[in-house]
């Protein structure tokens, strides 16, 4: 029982994630995006980078993943 439950989330999230997503919501996950690219340009960067903007770029890569996750899952109920 516990097993089809967890099955039908799992299909309800993944159909939610095909669905189109509103246009404010996409320009969100841009922004998300290129918070992404920015965080992993600075950590993957060849040089020598001070800890505090190592830091700074750590936390700009998880707020830009949480941001594209979530407005990828975003759906119009109309």
């Amino acid at each position: 029982m516990k097993n089809k439950l967890y099955f039908n989330k799992l299909a309800s999230f993944l159909e939610r994630a095909l669905i189109d997503t509103p246009p404010f919501f996409k320009k969100l996950r841009l922004i998300g995006l290129v918070a992404v690219t920015i965080g992993t340009t600075i950590l993957m960067a060849p040089i020598a980078v001070p800890a505090a903007l190592t830091t700074i770029a750590g936390y700009v890569l998880l707020g830009g993943t949480v941001l594209t996750a979530i407005s990828q899952v975003t759906i119009n109920e109309e």
